[in-house]
């Protein structure tokens, strides 16, 4: 805040005066009398100091009168600094009250009719009354003495302290020449060393007027160092950024230099790599067709990259960001094919059947021919695996005639593989989005988001909440991704999911999506797929020619009812292929064939079969009901079974059965009870008997609201002797008042029906809508019965003779009564129905 670039001008006209200027001498000047009356000199941006020499250069005409009457007599002027410096013409108001005498030195006469003067301060006062504005300011004035409060030792270090901190400034400032330094120790008198520092002070003339009026000299010059303490910390500052730039500006040079002798001996011989890569990609980036803000980004990106060295880390992730920007489809889009029949007929060749999904895709493919703008809907493929739902994202892709990209979502748990990783981490990518996008080299590619209800989430975060943005029509066109940090747009993509169970997709990303459900196929239409795809598929992969096989279409039929279980295709198309591979090891051999197999080379090839029918495994007794499940790998059929012992009226229930299926079994026996007496069941059978319900498959947990009626239809066949018709499956819920409960997964249910040999089945009266959706070819001579109430279900779901007279069959001795009773009165709980769980 020192500004002595003027002192070394000063010192050649005073080199005498100032630095030999003794205390005496100094003390003379300032305490010097002052006439009553003194003519005022505005100054605009100066403070003249008792002591100090400063030229003035005088324009006003009232500063011009004022300095011509004053040389002529006795030199003498009282200066003052205006509060305003802007201000031309100020008023008695806008200057301050304390000034200082001066002495005009010298007065030189300019060619433009300005003076110049040069005064000397000699010692402050100030103004008690202005006498007079014009032709000049005079006023009356009083002496501003400045105290003198330090004197020894105190005094010394402070004047010591003082030329130090100068001695640094004039060091470290480029700007004031080092004489300035030997002019600060030549001045002995500690009064006007403050003085001469505080005039060169670069601050504010406010700030010069305010330690100018400090009359004590302890305290203007502790604030003299405050600015001085100021300054010193600016320069020290300035000194290290000017030394890290002028090393940074040496390294740089050095660098350039390098690359510019590297590029010679480059161009020399014909390998101008680095280069050449940064034009090769502002080239490109002027060829694509980007958004404004991608442009922008690419443009900056690749000047930092020419800016960098090669050998720098820096380098490759500037130069791979800029390579994934200019990679992905920002405007390159492949024509649909709308022609509605050749996309029939191009789901009907690589499907068999789905007819729900296909007339869906038509559809798709009818607005968007009408409606060329249309964003692309999200649909999800619901079903059991193996029955087509990855594959036919394939066929739809191809009717299209769109790129097809697949990934699985299956137990991803980290959040970056959707959104991408911030590019601060090392080996940052794109999220798996962006890299099929990347990989389909379009705008509008078909992208298959596989086992989305296996999506997993921990402490790296929840991807299923990435997903909502991917998969919302209304926000996906502009799609963030972590590394890219630009908006993308999705919303031409076609995205399928699958998923096996809907259980597991939060409720806010099932909304997101269309659901179609693909259920499975029937014994005619696994026939039909194997016939059309899996036999032909097989042969090719296997290596043999289709007159060198046969398979009859009964020997097909078997492979499906005896060697495989399931709602999908897939595990017979693996049978097919091992039985491929047996003819194909037999051709290998030297037998060429061809090769009938039929139903009696089948074991042959596959051994033993693997399945029977369920229905061969009913038991013929009482107390055995069939029902139908639902699985995430399709429907099921269910046998439940009850037995009765002599015990004291015990339930026992064992299988893995969950909370759903135990309160089941307790309104099945609660609503048997309330109507024993219409089914002739006597009081003793639930008094003195235990009943023990067990579902087969026991390692399986199973649970669900579907087993009521079939538990009910158990129960109730042990007590009443009554066979359950073994040719019919049964599924539903129940409840006290002997409602019957509609259930999920019908067309699952009735497929497992099917398969299993099942020719009725009853389901609740309000899932008829389920079954109208079915195809009748699926249902074929299935008969379908309908329940509102339990009250004509066991006339429908047993036979109508009893194996054994309930009356006869739960008599019980009079010595077992008694010891039940005994048993009942030591157990305190014995009134109370006990559930054992094994």
């Amino acid at each position: 805040m020192v500004n002595f670039e003027d002192i070394d001008d000063q010192f050649d006209d005073f080199e005498q005066a100032i630095p030999l200027m003794s205390e005496e001498e100094e003390k003379e000047l300032t305490q010097s009398e002052i006439p009553d009356e003194l003519p005022i000199l505005p100054l605009k941006n100066t403070v003249l100091f008792p002591g100090v020499v400063v030229p003035i250069t005088v324009g006003r005409d009232r500063s011009l009168e004022l300095v011509k009457e004053a040389y002529e007599a006795d030199k003498t002027i009282g200066v003052v600094s205006q509060k305003n410096e802007e201000d031309e013409d100020p008023n008695e108001k806008d200057l301050y009250e304390v000034g200082t005498v001066a002495q005009i030195l010298k007065l030189i006469k300019m060619p433009d009719g300005s003076k110049s003067i040069v005064i000397q301060g000699k010692t402050t006062f100030k103004i008690e009354e202005f006498l007079q504005k014009d032709p000049y300011f005079k006023a009356i004035v009083e002496p501003y003495r400045q105290e003198m409060d330090l004197e020894g030792v105190e005094l010394d270090a402070s004047i010591r302290s003082v030329k130090e901190t100068a001695r640094k400034i004039v060091n470290l400032s480029p700007n004031i020449p080092s004489e300035a330094s030997i002019a600060i120790n030549n001045i002995s008198s500690p009064t006007f060393l403050l003085n001469f520092i505080s005039s060169n002070l670069n601050v504010s003339t406010n700030e010069k007027q305010e330690v100018l009026e400090i009359r004590t000299f302890s305290t203007r010059m502790e604030r003299v160092m405050e600015f001085l303490n100021k300054e010193l910390q600016v320069l020290n500052l300035s000194e290290e950024i000017r030394t890290k730039v002028k090393s940074d500006i040496d390294d740089q040079q050095r660098d350039f230099y390098l690359r510019q002798q590297m590029k010679a001996i480059q161009e020399a011989l014909g390998e101008d790599g680095e280069h050449q890569e940064v034009e090769k990609l502002r080239k490109r980036a002027k060829e694509k067709n980007l958004p404004e803000e991608a442009q922008e980004t690419v443009d900056k990106e690749i000047t930092r990259l020419e800016r960098t060295p090669n050998s720098s880390p820096n380098y490759g992730v500037i130069h791979s960001y800029i390579e994934w920007i200019l990679d992905l489809p920002w405007d390159k889009y492949s024509d649909d094919n709308l022609d509605l029949n050749n996309a029939q007929n191009v789901l009907d060749e690589d499907h068999y059947g789905l007819e729900k999904v296909k007339k869906r895709i038509v559809e798709y493919l009818a607005v968007l021919k009408l409606k060329s703008d249309m964003k692309a809907p999200i649909l999800c493929f619901y079903g059991p695996p193996g029955v087509g739902k990855t594959s036919l994202g394939k066929s739809i892709a191809r009717a299209l005639n769109r790129k097809f990209e697949r990934f699985s979502l299956g137990g991803i748990h980290d959040e970056a593989e959707i959104r991408g990783h911030r590019r601060t981490y090392i080996g940052a990518l794109p999220g798996r989005i962006l890299r099929s996008m990347k990989k389909a080299g379009t705008g509008n590619p078909v992208i298959m988001l596989d086992e989305i209800d296996k999506v997993g989430s921990d402490y790296r975060g929840d991807p299923t909440s990435a997903l909502l943005e991917v998969l919302d029509p209304e926000q996906n066109d502009s799609f963030a991704d972590n590394y890219l940090e630009l908006e993308y747009d999705l919303s031409k993509v076609l995205f399928i999911a699958t998923a096996n169970s809907l259980d597991t997709i939060p409720a806010p990303l099932r909304d997101r999506m269309e659901i179609i459900n693909i259920s499975g196929y029937t014994l005619q239409e696994k026939t039909e797929i194997a016939k059309e795809h899996l036999i032909p598929k097989q042969i090719k992969e296997n290596g043999l020619k289709e007159e060198q096989i046969k398979l009859t279409h009964q020997g097909i039929q078997k492979i499906i009812d005896e060697y495989t279980r399931e709602s999908g295709v897939r595990s017979l198309e693996r049978q097919i292929g091992s039985v491929c591979r047996g003819v194909a090891a037999k051709i290998a051999t030297g037998d060429d064939g061809p090769h009938k197999v039929g139903v009696n080379e089948l074991q042959d090839y596959l051994g033993k079969r693997k399945y029977f029918s369920e229905v061969a495994e009913r038991t013929k007794v009482p107390g055995v009901a069939t029902g139908l499940a639902w699985t995430p790998y399709g429907g099921d059929i269910l046998f439940i079974e009850a037995s009765v012992s002599k015990g004291s009226g015990k339930l026992h229930i064992t299988g893995q059965l969950g909370d759903v299926m135990k309160e089941s079994a307790m309104l099945a026996m609660s609503y048997l009870k309330a109507n024993s007496e219409e089914l002739n069941i006597p009081e003793e059978a639930f008094k003195y008997w235990d009943l023990h319900i067990h579902v087969p498959k026991g390692a399986v947990p199973k649970d669900g609201p579907s087993a009521g009626v079939s538990i009910f239809s158990a129960v109730a066949s042990i007590f009443t002797q009554r066979k359950v018709k073994g040719t019919l499956a049964m599924t539903g819920e129940i409840t006290l008042r002997g409602l019957v409960l509609p259930v999920g997964g019908i067309k699952e249910k009735v497929l497992a029906a099917k398969r299993a040999g099942i020719e009725k089945v009853l389901l609740p009266e309000k899932n008829e809508k389920d079954v109208a959706e079915i195809d009748e070819d699926v249902l074929g001579d299935l008969e379908v019965e309908y329940l509102e109430r339990m009250d004509p279900l066991l006339d429908i779901v047993l036979e109508d003779e009893p194996v054994l007279s309930p009356v006869d069959r739960f008599k019980v001795s009079e010595e077992h009564k008694n010891r039940s009773n005994d048993r009942a009165k030591d157990d305190k709980d014995s009134t109370e129905e006990t559930i054992v769980m094994d």
